[in-house]
């Protein structure tokens, strides 16, 4: 477990997606930074007291460290403005609903969607024309009130549904007293700087822009929040040889000489969310192709880019057949001028990750 907080620490965001073609996506940040672990750590470090992790909309839907959680009361504040239509629809509409949604997760949580809407048509019984336990309905309340901070998650069902718990059965205690009183949260401009540090950690240097997205801020929540931060001293501004817009970096970041990693990396893996960045840095134009149709996909459909060295070789179109109890790589496409030690290192990875999957071979 140490060692998993070692990368929380790092990286902070984990991204999480409901695609299990090879597995869920959070696993797979840990598998590339630390090789094969225990998957059951990264599920009790959200779903057990004292939790190392929390569920919310940093990047994407993700997993952060708890004290990141009340930095993001900037988004839970604009909840009815930020949110999906359904989402807004049903708090402005129905606002009975979201109360009652509400008392029955902090009643009865933690619980699913689908459990709430059975709970409501046990605890209040009304007629399928009216709000009642109309499923979507339901389903958008409790989504909201996620949204907005309001409530949390406690973890999530192996059908991936989120188990929706009052911030009190979750969060730790003294972040619990914080979550449940928004004044009591840091005051906006002194979260985004805070976020802005996360994410420099994170990159070690990088652009305004790869650091705003980190969090998914906006230019008029980071810059001031940056122009503030390099005044203190707590970034430093940085040339990038080849770089036009001018860059960031803690003043206590070192510059390796040289670096060896080696690993597949999850589409949804932070070191390649920012694709400006990463074509800059690793000369990969690398796009996501799980929603393109298939005769349309340039390169598979689930696709790891290989990191060898300091550059990232090939992409690795993967998928686990759990009833063959086999790796199947579907497709593998070189960069050009991928030097040939890196061919030998991937069938090694690919072998590790068949084993730290279950799988018995790599077809």
């Amino acid at each position: 477990m140490r060692h998993l907080q070692r990368v929380i620490d790092r990286v902070q965001i984990i991204q999480i997606d409901s695609v299990n073609v090879l597995t869920r996506s959070q696993y797979l940040p840990f598998f590339s930074r630390l090789g094969p672990y225990d998957t059951a750590l990264l599920d009790r470090a959200r779903d057990r007291s004292p939790r190392r992790l929390v569920e919310y909309w940093a990047h994407e839907a993700s997993l952060i460290p708890p004290s990141t959680w009340p930095l993001l009361d900037f988004r839970m504040a604009r909840a009815h403005e930020l949110s999906w239509g359904g989402m807004q629809s049903v708090a402005k509409t129905h606002p009975d609903l979201v109360e009652a949604v509400l008392d029955e997760v902090v009643a009865r949580g933690p619980i699913t969607s689908r459990g709430l809407e059975e709970a409501l048509a046990h605890d209040l019984p009304r007629s399928r024309d009216q709000w009642g336990w109309n499923w979507s309905l339901v389903k958008n309340a409790v989504e909201h009130l996620f949204w907005a901070g309001r409530i949390t998650s406690a973890g999530r069902t192996s059908q991936f549904e989120r188990r929706y718990a009052a911030l009190s059965r979750v969060l730790p205690g003294h972040l619990a007293e914080v979550a449940g009183d928004p004044a009591r949260r840091p005051p906006h401009e002194i979260a985004f700087k805070e976020l802005m540090l996360i994410a420099a950690r994170a990159h070690g240097v990088g652009t305004e822009q790869c650091l705003r997205d980190y969090f998914r801020l906006k230019p008029d929540q980071a810059r001031p929040a940056l122009e503030a931060l390099v005044a203190e001293g707590a970034l430093v501004p940085a040339t990038i040889e080849g770089w036009k817009r001018p860059a960031y970096l803690l003043p206590e970041a070192r510059r390796p000489r040289k670096v060896h990693a080696q690993a597949l990396l999850s589409p949804f893996d932070s070191l390649i969310w920012q694709r400006d960045r990463t074509a800059a840095i690793f000369g990969m134009d690398f796009r996501l192709e799980i929603y393109v149709p298939a005769p349309l996909r340039v390169h598979g459909y689930y696709v790891l880019p290989f990191l060898f060295g300091d550059e990232l070789v090939a992409r690795c179109d993967l998928k686990s057949d759990r009833a063959a109890g086999v790796l199947r790589v579907q497709a593998v496409h070189w960069q050009p001028g991928a030097p040939e030690a890196a061919r030998t290192a991937l069938d090694d990875e690919l072998a590790r990750m068949a084993q730290w999957l279950g799988l018995a071979a790599v077809a």
